[in-house]
């Protein structure tokens, strides 16, 4: 049967994870997400992923972010024009060395999620022409992350934020990245590899730069007065209004929602969180008028915006942000197919020119 992307083929069995677009569901390890989140911090949501417990590996974590020399001395190197995403596929794919794959997988899995905050930070502060700053090991992943990119001690609130996004976005089933992680695992390659891959992979504008769109929204929204004209304005024009409507939930999308109930708790704390909560009232209110057939609702790219300008995050950070979270989802499928491999080679069929007998 040909399936023109391979919509709705099941191709794997996991345990990892399960999206319900149509009840708006989603589970980590089989505990809906709002519940398996709470009170848990970066470390612990990933080792419950990794291995079905919260009992985080905090020595690897610590370890992994010193970065072997000679990754420290690639990105001394590399020109300071290329994308923050390609230089994080040459770094992690510079981890392949014997020693390291020695390690477990596990091991493997920790050290690399703990290395691309510290990546992503020193090269991005190497093009902004600021010096390396050493991690702080009394904060956490998400904290010593805000404090490599600034200098700054960040606040409560915008560790609070930005780590809910965090555990919202690191795992969401079978999507393009993922399965480029288990298709290249699934050939016995290693896990730098199979991180790599999917690093190209989510590089994508389509599957990885969506927070991107609702920013530019916000930035011409700017004040709650202006919510409606802006939208009419693009409505209009028949422009897609970014952060509204997904691929997958029918209802609103569990990631949107928690992350509202965040930025509803922040209120008062940010102007941009505040903004964000407003406008989505209103433009949801203006969708269903014009378009009470399409049943749009909020999706995760939407807030994930808001809380990336509330921290005041160059947009060049967005994507390896998000694949700082999704790299936890991208190794625990490497595992789990390792676990139990077969190669993937579907077929193709050809629709060339007739042959020639």
């Amino acid at each position: 049967m040909f399936q023109k992307g391979l919509k709705d083929i099941v191709a794997v069995q996991t345990k990892i994870s399960s999206v319900d677009g149509e009840k708006g569901e989603l589970r980590y390890r089989g505990e809906l997400v709002d519940k398996v989140i709470s009170n848990t911090t970066f470390e612990e949501l990933s080792t419950f992923l990794w291995t079905g417990n919260k009992n985080s590996a905090s020595t690897l974590f610590i370890e992994g972010r010193i970065l072997p020399q000679h990754v420290y001395n690639l990105l001394q190197v590399l020109p300071i024009n290329l994308q923050v995403m390609d230089v994080l596929k040459l770094a992690v794919s510079a981890y392949g060395t014997p020693s390291f794959l020695a390690k477990s997988k596990y091991e493997q899995s920790v050290i690399v999620t703990a290395a691309c905050p510290v990546i992503i930070a020193l090269y991005y502060r190497r093009q902004q022409g600021l010096g390396f700053l050493q991690s702080r090991e009394n904060l956490g992943h998400t904290a010593n992350f805000l404090y490599l990119l600034t200098g700054i001690s960040p606040t409560p609130a915008q560790v609070e934020a930005l780590e809910t996004y965090l555990l919202l976005t690191m795992e969401h089933g079978l999507n393009a990245s993922t399965f480029a992680a288990r298709v290249t695992i699934s050939t016995e390659s290693d896990i730098p590899s199979a991180i790599t891959s999917a690093l190209g992979t989510m590089k994508g504008p389509l599957h990885g730069g969506a927070p991107s769109g609702v920013l530019d929204l916000l930035d011409d929204i700017k004040s709650p007065d202006r919510v409606r004209p802006v939208i009419e304005k693009r409505l209009a024009k028949g422009e897609r209004i970014m952060g509204f409507g997904h691929r997958i939930y029918k209802t609103d999308d569990p990631r949107s929602i928690l992350l509202r109930e965040k930025c509803l708790a922040l209120q008062g704390e940010d102007p941009w969180l505040d903004l964000a909560t407003y406008a989505e009232k209103e433009i949801i209110q203006m969708l269903n008028e014009r378009k009470p057939n399409r049943k749009l609702y909020t999706n995760v790219e939407f807030y994930a915006a808001a809380i990336m300008r509330a921290i005041d995050l160059d947009p060049a950070l967005f994507t390896p942000t998000f694949s700082m979270a999704r790299i936890v989802g991208w190794t625990a499928h490497a595992m789990e197919q390792a676990e139990d491999n077969t190669i993937f080679r579907p077929q193709s069929v050809y629709i060339g020119k007739p042959f020639v007998l």
